[in-house]
């Protein structure tokens, strides 16, 4: 039987806005995955120790507040710094193309906006990790 996909999510910053990542929280478990939600007001030091703990396989991020450019690379640091090259690290808000386009060239994983359906963040993770853990030809 194979292990369930554990995904933490997180709100990083300032920002006080969780209804949205509750909802894909919500959704994820409801997919079938095990999810923790670590809450509001997380710095990403707070996320990266969490996701260690947890021992996960995907962080999700939530950002609304227009900080994106500062705590995704943040995190893109500590998680090389950590060894945590195998989780993989997505997240979503109000994250301008061009801002989120630049991000994914640094290694971020997909970055989803308002109005994403459900399925597609679902699918995406499912299929993302499981080409991370094919064998390498």
């Amino acid at each position: 039987m194979a292990s369930k996909i554990r995904v933490l999510m997180a709100k990083a910053g300032l920002d006080g806005h969780d209804r949205g990542v509750k909802v894909v929280a919500c959704a994820l478990r409801d997919a079938g995955m095990e999810v923790i939600y670590t809450g509001l007001h997380n710095t990403p030091e707070m996320i990266v120790e969490a996701a260690i703990q947890e021992d996960v396989d995907a962080v999700g991020v939530s950002i609304l507040s227009g900080a994106h450019n500062t705590i995704f690379p943040r995190l893109l640091d500590l998680f090389r710094k950590h060894g945590l090259d195998d989780v993989l690290l997505f997240g979503g808000g109000i994250i301008p193309p061009e801002d989120a386009e630049a991000l994914t060239k640094l290694g971020i994983g997909r970055l989803f906006g308002p109005g994403t359906p459900i399925s597609e963040i679902v699918e995406y993770i499912r299929s993302s990790l499981k080409r991370r853990k094919e064998p390498v030809a």
